[in-house]
């Protein structure tokens, strides 16, 4: 399980050093891709199996289905973290996230995410005073 927040810097290559807390998950392997909100998430290849078995049981008769499919499988990047436990960022995810030197990595339980620091903390300030006034079940039997 991914947790926590972390500030990696981006080096001149476009690697970052995985969070030590999420070496051992990773190690076997990572998929990078398109995330929600213009964030990079980051998959452990077992979890991002899982995921696309998931994916492709959607009916291919729905033009949304097909849609997000696209959208987030053509973005997808395997690879194996090096021996320095870096692993690259391609030009079109950093892109696509906006991806500068300053990095926040945070644990969202099944995956991590890779977000541009200045995008994290805006987000984050937008999202913390709904966070803490909900009083519905957002989230079916957790409170």
């Amino acid at each position: 399980m991914f947790l926590g927040t972390y500030a990696p810097k981006l080096d001149d290559k476009g690697r970052i050093i995985l969070p030590a807390k999420f070496r051992d998950e990773l190690e076997g392997g990572v998929v990078l891709t398109r995330g929600q909100e213009h964030c990079v998430y980051v998959f452990s290849s077992s979890e991002f199996e899982e995921l696309h078995n998931k994916i492709r049981q959607a009916p291919v008769t729905s033009k949304q289905a097909r849609d997000y499919m696209r959208v987030f499988l053509s973005g997808a990047d395997a690879s194996v973290p090096d021996k320095q436990n870096r692993v690259s960022i391609p030009a079109h995810l950093r892109s696509y996230a906006g991806l500068e030197r300053e990095l926040v990595v945070i644990g969202a339980g099944s995956r991590a995410e890779i977000w541009d620091a200045e995008a994290w903390n805006t987000y984050l300030a937008a999202q913390e005073a709904a966070f803490s006034e909900t009083d519905e079940e957002v989230i079916p039997g957790l409170f």
